[in-house]
């Protein structure tokens, strides 16, 4: 994983907690910020899927540049 795309991911990781817990007081929030914490949720799971989908094209590009110096 990228190092900026792991940084953004942690932001996304601690901004699920702040959702329910009131950093002020300690305590549970009354009501929570659902918002936070599906957009929260959403964004490290794009992170991930974009992640491995960078990670495959890369494996495949180096696929066929082993089978070209194999057929050769």
């Amino acid at each position: 994983m990228n190092k900026y795309l792991m940084v953004i991911m942690c932001c996304m990781l601690i901004g699920i907690p702040i959702a329910y817990v009131d950093p002020t007081e300690g305590g549970l929030r009354d009501e929570p910020y659902t918002g936070l914490f599906f957009v929260s949720i959403g964004g490290a799971i794009v992170i991930i899927l974009y992640s491995s989908m960078q990670t495959r094209k890369e494996q495949q590009k180096l696929r066929r540049e082993r089978r070209k110096k194999f057929r050769k």
